[in-house]
């Protein structure tokens, strides 16, 4: 379960590097549009536990609540080829007190070019009746400690693709 402690940095940012598998693309050899959100939520759920020591099915349980996505926004910028090498990176960009929005973005390997950028955004619901509850305890702090709060209200998803391509040209 997760502990805030104070004194420790905790990275809002994961990063997994993953081989684009032929089994996932299209007759043209691009990973097919929806197989994006495979490879991003699976990236994700593999680097949570390693960088915060977080396992998301702990929290539930003791919870009895989880997040329900109820959007999901997404770009496509350049296709990700089968047998390509890509860097998929996420973090929590924003969140209140019952609603989280994750950034998922993948890049080449060497990190110079977007390939697509998705944003999610999920609910916290109650397992029993699936009505809207309050982050608490280790959530929240889990929430605090690693969540970006970019305000999103004023951001377009078109606009955060030319930020994070004109980020990504300056490295």
């Amino acid at each position: 379960m997760f502990e805030y402690n104070p004194d420790k940095h905790y990275p809002q940012e994961t990063e997994s590097r993953v081989v684009i598998r032929f089994q996932d693309c299209d007759p043209l050899q691009h990973l097919n549009n929806a197989k994006y959100f495979d490879y991003f939520f699976n990236a994700r759920e593999d680097q949570v536990p390693k960088l915060y020591g977080v396992e998301m099915i702990d929290m539930i349980r003791k919870y009895k609540a989880a997040w329900v996505v109820y959007n999901h926004n997404i770009s496509y910028v350049k296709p990700a080829m089968v047998g390509e090498w890509v860097r998929i990176m996420s973090r929590i960009v924003w969140h209140n007190h019952h609603t989280v929005v994750i950034e998922y973005y993948m890049v080449d390997d060497a990190k110079t070019h977007l390939k697509t950028l998705l944003w999610t955004t999920m609910r916290y619901v109650t397992l029993a009746e699936g009505k809207s509850t309050n982050h608490e305890g280790a959530v929240a702090e889990f929430l605090k400690a690693t969540s970006g709060n970019l305000d999103i209200s004023t951001i377009a998803i078109k606009d955060r693709v030319k930020q994070l391509s004109a980020e990504l040209k300056k490295e």
